[in-house]
């Protein structure tokens, strides 16, 4: 079975990359699969934190640290919003809401 192309290779335990460089699909506006990859698991209802953490690992291939730098950088993202507004809004109103607990 083929990894999926949104895979992150090397071993999750070493340091997390820098910035990715631009890509084919950022700089025509699309998503990447793995970005797509992001949002769609955001989607999901999940029954408990472990179980969300156990499919970033395993659907994903990422650390859930990474997954959720990537997914912070996605919020402020305007293709993602374009792609899904109704997640994007979503996990912003969350994202805003808690900053302001602090």
């Amino acid at each position: 079975m083929s990894e999926p192309p949104y895979a992150e290779s090397g071993p999750e335990s070493g340091p997390e990359p820098g910035p990715e460089p631009e890509s084919a699909e950022e700089t025509s506006g699309a998503l990447s699969p793995r970005e797509q990859g992001v949002l769609a698991l955001e989607r999901r209802g999940w029954a408990s934190a472990g179980a969300k953490e156990r499919a970033v690992r395993e659907e994903l291939r990422l650390a859930p640290v990474r997954y959720y730098q990537l997914l912070n950088a996605l919020l402020d993202d305007p293709r993602a919003l374009a792609h899904d507004p109704v997640t994007v809004n979503r996990l912003r109103r969350v994202r805003d809401a808690r900053r302001e607990e602090r």
